[in-house]
């Protein structure tokens, strides 16, 4: 490690999630992280825009163009190891990693998710589709999630949850946007300081007793 914990970001699209992250850096609200990857499964991703306009190298892996999970996850975590990358985070990405790599990085991927889990989560929730049961089951709060990754959809330990009121006549389209701004692009870069704060501290000892 070096003085930062290197972060590389999964994206599969606009990149707000990103946005905000880098902001975040720009702003010095992550002292003990460092945006140094930013690595998409699409090739048209505006996320690699963001990327590039703040000087964070990326990388385009796709699955179709490998022929397998296998290969896909492969590059990437040759690319992770290029980069020295100590924490991975999943922002916007729409590819479900299997056991064998997220068992690589025991609390070391983190994801954010648009509700409050265990609400409206696991295989076939994400983007839209979670506001739009949302909104279908009358909830009154929702809001975003921030976990960490494992072998099951959505089913890591929390590491922190923002509540968002509902508000008579959302569409799933105006939901989707006040959980952002007010919730996923707050508790996102928090958690990651947190938690590169942590492996920074770890990795130096920092904190053990004599």
């Amino acid at each position: 490690m070096d003085s930062k914990t290197n972060v590389a970001v999964l994206v599969s699209g606009g990149g707000t999630n990103l946005q905000a992250l880098l902001d975040a850096e720009t702003g010095g609200r992550l002292p003990h992280a460092d945006i140094a990857l930013v690595i998409s499964n699409v090739r048209d991703a505006y996320a690699l825009e963001r990327a590039k306009k703040a000087g964070v190298p990326t990388a385009v892996v796709i699955k179709k163009e490998l022929g397998s999970q296998e290969a896909f996850e492969q590059r990437i975590l040759d690319l992770i190891t290029v980069h020295d990358i100590d924490l991975i985070v999943l922002a916007g990405f729409m590819t479900i990693l299997s056991e064998d790599f997220v068992s690589r990085f025991p609390e070391r991927i983190i994801n954010v998710h648009p509700a409050l889990l265990p609400s409206f989560c696991g295989k076939g929730f994400y983007g839209l589709k979670v506001h739009e049961a949302a909104l279908q089951r009358g909830v009154k709060v929702t809001g975003a999630t921030v976990h960490f990754v494992n072998e099951i959809p959505d089913g890591g330990k929390i590491i922190s949850q923002k509540a968002v009121e509902v508000r008579d006549g959302d569409t799933p389209e105006t939901l989707q946007k006040r959980v952002m701004e007010e919730a996923e692009w707050v508790l996102l870069p928090e958690a990651v300081e947190m938690v590169a704060e942590k492996l920074y501290n770890e990795y130096y000892h920092i904190g053990d007793e004599a």
